[in-house]
């Protein structure tokens, strides 16, 4: 063998296997990294002495193709993959996206929308006695009736659409080492209702105590504004120290989640992430030029995870949870190692983090003991007072990292919270960071400037914003290196009038920043800026949210963030006549488009349509 888990029957054979104990089928290619996560759930079972074989982007239009590996003995286990899969397909105007790094070549079409429902469906139908496990992000993130962005429709559970025995939410190592022990010892598909960090359909909730019931999904569907009731509700009962059962009634069954598994500890992350991955994509793929989502993270080290950041957009937090998990300085030198052992390493690790990479421990102590608090942030509307922002194992880290013979630098790309750094009183990190961890440019992420948005976000203001890009221009005149920062921000994200749009668009005219790309906000499931642009309510305020849900006028908050782009002059020129801001068009240096469609036409007549464009129709003649 190559060192890989088996994807073929040849390969099967070849390791003397009557069947494997498991089929995990997967929505990605194989990559065996431990930044894939069919991969780590495949070793940690393998390290438990179980047998795995990889199905992976089976064709979904025959059924024969979901049965090539042969029944496996104990179960299916099944994962859309590293990311949702229609985020995968679809663009944030629902368009379809060109290419699939996570597919070989970076093909489109290898799995199905909804893959984790479809092939879940298949399994059963092929083998309707195997107990079927889903996991992974989007079965995670869809546990509960969601919406559905880009089928602009609220769905019922993906326990409902699937039909699978069983739910793993969160990482998951701990859930299904348990699951396969039980399975092995002859546990049914009912009998794992038990286990921490899953869920499941009943019609009965008679044995249930203690448990939060949600609005059903039937409820939900007449009433917009008990799906943000729903969403703070579940969020509440996260925290593995704390929460209850939480209940919600999808139809006739009730999807019943049980209490989150306790964060693991560090020799636990340490056996995870220890584990003989190849840090390759299967030789399968060498024809189709490989997994392009590998090339990203080959040479990078996963050191924590989980986020105590819980910024609205992502749900990171609600999938890792909101308690830092991290590993040994020895189990991140000893993968240093292999990585330095590599042909292809030019000495450059690209990356030493997780979710926030200078997040290395739990924020404050009590988390441990009594886990996160209910009813405040971390950093949020500002640092809480028992925040513990030290940074001295991270630097440590990183110093014995930039020690190893062959290792030229170590960058740090999977970002960084500048509130958290301003609050270590030491500084000491910052002056690291730019002598020695920056490639040129540093990305990181404000999102946004007007305070309304900024607190939809749960992200700090601006000011805090502007004293971290005057300390880390400081540290880099002090340290005689020219190097920038690359700002990030999210359009028509909940909260995002027009007029705070065009405020964001007169701070990057001001800060000279014209940024290349832009995020739209895209309602990923199980996000509170999700709950917040279906209901119209913020989750945890209960108070109204403006949101932008219109594709023009998205268009056009999308545009005034690059103004200086000739193809955006008309969308911004309607925005800011929209928005009453005219004093925004002209020839002066506040300024942000001159009043004429064609610069080198002057005094040509800008017509205004409805879509931002001209049209044939007589217009008004804006000066």
């Amino acid at each position: 063998m190559n060192g890989f888990l088996p994807m073929s029957l040849e390969e099967i054979q070849e390791l003397g296997w009557q069947q494997p104990d498991f089929l995990f089928i997967s929505g990605d290619a194989y990559v065996d990294h431990p930044s894939f996560g069919p991969a780590v759930i495949s070793r940690v079972l393998e390290a438990e002495g179980y047998k795995v074989a990889m199905l992976c982007q089976p064709d979904w239009h025959d059924l024969r193709n979901f049965e090539v590996l042969g029944k496996p003995r104990l179960g299916v286990l099944i994962s859309g993959g590293n990311l949702d899969s229609m985020l995968c397909h679809y663009t944030a105007a629902r368009k379809p996206r060109r290419e699939d790094k996570y597919s070989p070549g970076k093909a489109m079409g290898l799995r199905p929308d909804h893959a984790t429902v479809v092939y879940a469906r298949k399994a059963k139908e092929l083998w309707p006695d195997l107990p079927v496990v889903i996991g992974g992000i989007e079965a995670s993130l869809r546990r509960f009736a969601h919406y559905d962005y880009w089928e602009d429709k609220l769905l019922p559970s993906i326990l409902v659409d699937s039909g699978a025995d069983l739910l793993v939410y969160g990482m998951g190592e701990k859930q299904v080492q348990e699951i396969a022990d039980y399975l092995a010892g002859g546990a049914r598909g009912a009998d794992l209702q038990y286990i921490n960090g899953t869920a499941y359909l009943t019609k009965d909730l008679s044995l249930l105590e203690n448990y939060v019931e949600l609005p059903a999904l039937e409820a939900i569907k007449q009433d917009r504004k008990l799906y943000a009731r729903a969403y703070a509700l579940q969020a509440a009962e996260q925290d593995p120290f704390y929460g209850r059962h939480v209940v919600q009634k999808n139809g006739s069954q009730y999807v019943v989640q049980n209490p989150p598994v306790l964060p693991l500890t560090e020799a636990e992350m340490d056996f995870v992430y220890d584990l003989p991955y190849t840090r390759r994509w299967h030789p399968r793929y060498d024809a189709d030029g490989g997994i392009a989502a590998l090339e990203e993270v080959q040479f990078s080290i996963v050191s924590s995870r989980g986020c105590f950041g819980s910024c609205a957009f992502c749900a990171i937090h609600a999938h890792q949870g909101r308690i830092i998990q991290a590993r040994s300085h020895a189990s991140i030198i000893n993968e240093a190692k292999k990585i330095i052992a590599m042909p292809e390493f030019k000495g450059y690790i690209h990356d030493v983090g997780g979710p926030t990479a200078n997040f290395r421990h739990p924020s404050c102590q009590k988390q441990l003991k009594l886990g996160v608090c209910k009813d405040r942030q971390c950093l949020f509307p500002e640092p809480c007072p028992n925040l513990d922002a030290d940074h001295s194992d991270y630097v440590s880290l990183l110093r014995e990292l930039r020690a190893l013979p062959g290792v030229k630098k170590v960058f740090i790309r999977s970002g960084i919270r500048y509130d958290y750094l301003l609050a270590d009183k030491k500084q000491e990190f910052l002056d690291e960071l730019c002598r020695y961890h920056v490639s040129g440019q540093l990305k990181i992420a404000p999102e946004h400037v007007a305070e309304p948005v900024l607190a939809c976000m749960g992200k700090p203001g601006k000011d805090v914003y502007l004293k971290f890009v005057g300390a880390f221009n400081k540290k880099n005149k002090e340290v005689g290196l020219e190097q920038y920062l690359v700002p990030y921000f999210i359009s028509s994200h909940p909260g995002c009038t027009l007029h705070n749009a065009i405020e964001l668009a007169e701070f990057l005219r001001d800060t000279g920043h014209t940024p290349e790309q832009v995020q739209d906000f895209i309602p990923t499931p199980g996000s509170a800026a999700t709950a917040m642009y279906y209901s119209g309510i913020n989750p945890f305020t209960g108070k109204p949210v403006f949101v932008t849900r219109n594709p023009h006028e998205k268009a056009m908050q999308r545009a005034l963030m690059q103004y200086k782009n000739p193809r955006n002059r008309s969308l911004v020129l309607e925005a800011l006549h929209l928005g009453h801001r005219e004093d925004l068009i002209g020839h002066g240096p506040k300024c942000l488009v001159h009043p004429h469609y064609d610069d080198d036409r002057p005094g040509r007549e800008y017509r205004h349509g409805a879509a931002g464009g001209r049209t044939g129709r007589p217009a008004s003649k804006f000066r």
